[in-house]
Parts: structure tokens; sequence; C-alpha cells
């Protein structure tokens, strides 16, 4: 017998996240469900070296290391950029291509020199979510959104490769889309959705 999903009734909830721009976007995407949010960098936790070997598993690790920590529910984003022509990656280790700098601009040359002269740009971002509590339960999403890379990078907006992504159907990159429209199509907002329908009252 399958179990309903369980449902978010507290007020606080940590974003197990050191990344101030993913904390902007998830905190600006729970604003209507009434949680209040603390980053894991606000409290002072520790980052938990990322082992999985998924999305899904990092986002799990990731929050139920800040819930364990504080006592308090979290959730956790692990997400990344999977490029067709190199097989998927950087998926799960796209942060790590930008090193301990956090250096996303070397991150996209990076990437640029690998792809070279092949034609084949399509890409997805990916984006598991995971609210888990401090008994141990967990609740786990995927949300993901297709499209291509363009170079050079155009846009200050947004964070990590969004500069170089452009959703199908659009002609903006992530980039250049003003927040409240790339929260309308991406990856996280995917997650979020089923998120939010499984563990969250209606707003």
């Amino acid at each position: 017998m399958t179990m309903a999903p369980r449902r978010f009734t507290g007020s606080q909830l940590i974003i197990a996240s050191h990344n101030p721009g993913k904390v902007r976007e998830i905190a600006a995407l729970l604003e209507p469900h009434g949680a209040e949010v603390v980053s894991a960098a606000e409290l002072g936790l520790p980052e938990p070296e990322e082992t999985g070997t998924t999305y899904v598993a990092n986002a799990r690790l990731k929050a139920h290391a800040a819930a364990e920590a504080a006592s308090l529910p979290s959730l956790a984003d692990d997400s990344g950029l999977s490029v067709d022509a190199l097989n998927g990656e950087p998926g799960i280790h796209s942060a790590r291509w930008a090193g301990p700098e956090k250096d996303f601009g070397a991150a996209m040359r990076a990437l640029h020199e690998r792809l070279g002269a092949d034609p084949e740009r399509r890409a997805r971002f990916v984006c598991a979510l995971t609210l888990a509590w401090p008994d141990g339960h967990d609740e786990t999403v995927e949300g993901e959104v297709h499209g291509h890379l363009i170079w050079p990078p155009r846009g200050d907006l947004g964070f990590g490769y969004d500069p170089l992504f452009i959703a199908d159907g659009h002609d903006l990159t992530f980039g250049e889309m003003d927040p409240d429209a790339k929260h309308a199509i991406s990856h996280r907002a995917d997650a979020f959705r089923k998120l939010v329908a499984a563990c969250f009252a209606a707003a």
C-alpha cells in the first residue's frame, strides 16, 4: 500500500544550501506557502560532501544532514546541467566544474571548449528536491527543463550556467530572463510544483 506524502505543517524550514543565488530562488518559490526560511549558511551548518552518484542521492544527503544538525525540517536541492553531446556532463558535477572559488565564468569556458565545434547543443537542467524531517523521513521529487546552449554567454541575472541556456520555446537565456519569468519555467519550478502538490497546503 502506497503511503500518502507527508505534509509540511511547521513554520520554520531550513534551505540546505550555501549558494546565495539558489537560496534566493528557493525562498521566492516558498514565499506563497508561509514557511519561514533560513539557510544552512546563516545557521553555520557545514556543507556535507556530495558523495552521491545521482541528483536525488545528493539532495537527500544534504537535506538529512541539515535536518539532523538543526532538528528542523530541511529542504535541499541538487541540480545541474546535463549536455547531450558530453554524455550528460557536467551533470552532478556542475558546481565542481566551477572549482572552490565557484567561478562559473571559468566553468562556462571549460564547457564551451569541451563542446568545440560540435553542433549538438541540446541540454537540460535537472533539479532534485528533498524535504527531510529530523526523524529521518523525506519526500523527494525531480524536475527538468529542456533547451540548448549558446555562446558567448548572455545576461547577468540568475546564476551558474544560466547565461548559456535557452529553454525550448524561448529566445532569452536564463541569464537574461526576469526572475519571475524564469521561475515559471525552470527545472527548479517544475520540481517545486510537484513538491508543493505533495507536501504543502494550497497557497
